[in-house]
């Protein structure tokens, strides 16, 4: 996947200035690693009398379903080898414009401390796409290009060149000129543009997506003779949300008519009212999930099983009531991290009596974690092979054995509102699995019942009525003696 932007100038205005208005030097190659891919952007060309940038795509087609099910974003329901073999590593789609806004993220929004003059300024632009999918064919190409300035050059590529009786595949190359458009604008257009043309995209398409549409596109879309194509196609034909972002850019329109702020044309509903809180952050709200339920057990020494860098450690030491906290890691690394965050070198005496860091694997039995309230196990299990499973089992369950387990892990039915995130994509490099619900639900019952304990589940984050919430919770609660315990007891008795 191929495109390159080239300006030319003068010695008292250097083409070469491309390289700063892009923040990538044009005398070194560089990459970017992508969650669909890495990035690569080079320059073929830099001289003060031209110079051209451009940015090249791989895309690991296999990783986009390695562990996906050919369905959702990136899948191919029609044809399980289409989830395979495709067009994305080659075509110019969704995945080249979010690799744009990615690497080029501060020349889209026009910032150039460098060279804030000539960020300002038009440019004399020439980008060429080798091979864009158009849905629609050329005619909608210049109907998209051309009411913003762009001078258009697209040629069908021709389904087989041997067999030009065959016709035109659905594919064009692309050549667009322009001396009256900002880097920045050109950016913008084909970040909106390009996933249209493609009419696909390979995530999710989530509400926040018309926040995206507007400050990619609200300066100029709203006069754009196929506003309403370009919208719905954007919001991959979803009706409210595209309702939404015809309505924003009315208010738009209507503003500039005016000649005022959007803002005071709606003020319908109070200025406090239309504030949004800033949604809290997952692993907070993991964090705060995992203290009610200590807290709902009355729990008092607890244990943080794979604790990382000590977030939920800092947590615990914050409240009283936990009177002892041992935070377990296999990492001398992470537990070196959360010492230095906890602070543990400068800790008052009572304080720092009511906190232990053990370097330990969780996949063998350690007596140092026995006779414990209860045990946390925050995105852990989904760390471990599957087939070490059953020994983290029996070492916390079978012989650490807590009065209360918490484990909490991704929902990977969840995975599809991420839209940085291509379909089959796990969330974590280190991620070794993600369960569905049901999948999580079936391990976390065997467990119980193989160990004594009752569980209940939780929704972790908001609870989406399609496939329910990011992190699901397991609360293990041991119900009652074990038969062998209780065995044991009756013939204590009896004799």
């Amino acid at each position: 996947m191929f495109l390159t932007i080239t300006t030319t100038g003068t010695p008292e205005r250097p083409a070469t200035d491309l390289g700063f208005l892009l923040h990538k030097h044009p005398d070194k190659a560089q990459a970017f690693s992508t969650s669909f891919g890495t990035a690569h952007v080079l320059y073929p060309e830099a001289e003060d009398q031209r110079c051209t940038a451009a940015l090249l795509l791989e895309v690991d087609a296999v990783a986009l379903v390695r562990r996906g099910k050919g369905k959702g974003r990136g899948g191919a329901p029609d044809a399980a080898l289409a989830q395979y073999v495709n067009d994305r590593p080659y075509a110019a789609s969704s995945l080249l414009a979010v690799a744009l806004s990615n690497v080029f993220s501060s020349a889209m929004r026009g910032v150039c401390k460098t060279r804030p003059e000539r960020a300002a300024q038009p440019l004399p632009l020439r980008v060429e796409v080798p091979a864009l999918p158009a849905r629609g064919g050329p005619d909608l190409v210049r109907r998209l290009f051309e009411p913003l300035g762009w001078a258009v050059a697209v040629e069908p590529v021709p389904l087989d060149t041997e067999f030009p009786e065959w016709g035109d595949s659905r594919y064009v190359r692309l050549v667009l000129e322009s001396e009256t458009l900002t880097l920045s604008n050109a950016l913008r257009h084909l970040y909106v543009l390009l996933p249209v043309l493609d009419d696909a995209k390979h995530y999710w398409v989530s509400p926040d997506e018309v926040d995206k549409l507007m400050r990619a596109g609200g300066a100029w879309l709203y006069h754009h003779p196929e506003v309403k194509l370009i919208t719905s196609r954007y919001l991959s034909r979803r009706w409210s949300l595209t309702r939404e972002a015809m309505d924003r850019l009315e208010l738009i329109r209507l503003a500039e008519t005016d000649d005022s702020e959007v803002e005071e044309i709606d003020n319908a509903v109070e200025a406090e009212a239309e504030q949004e809180e800033r949604p809290t952050p997952l692993a907070v709200r993991r964090r705060e999930a995992i203290l009610t339920a200590l807290r709902e057990r009355a729990a008092a020494r607890v244990l943080d099983l794979g604790c990382g860098e000590g977030h939920l450690v800092r947590e615990l030491l914050k409240e009283p009531r936990f009177t002892e906290i041992v935070g377990v890691d296999v990492s001398v690394r992470a537990l070196t991290i959360a010492s230095r965050r906890l602070k543990l070198d400068r800790m008052g005496e009572r304080q720092a009596a009511r906190v232990r860091l053990l370097q330990g694997s969780l996949a063998y039995t350690d007596k140092r974690l026995k006779g414990y309230d209860a045990a946390v196990l925050s995105e852990v299990i989904e760390h471990l092979d599957l087939p070490r499973l059953p020994a983290l089992e029996y070492a916390v369950f079978g012989s650490a054995r807590p009065g209360t387990v918490v484990v909490t892990t991704p929902n990977v039915e969840y995975n599809v509102r991420w839209e940085s995130l291509p379909a089959g994509h796990v969330r974590h490099r280190d991620h070794r699995f993600e369960w569905t619900r049901e999948e999580f639900r079936t391990w976390a019952g065997a467990v119980a019942e193989r160990h004594g304990y009752a569980v209940e589940f939780r929704p972790v984050g908001p609870d989406d009525p399609e496939v329910g919430p990011p992190t699901q919770l397991a609360l293990f609660t041991i119900e009652t003696p074990t038969a062998t315990t209780t065995a044991t007891e009756k013939e204590a008795k009896a004799a």
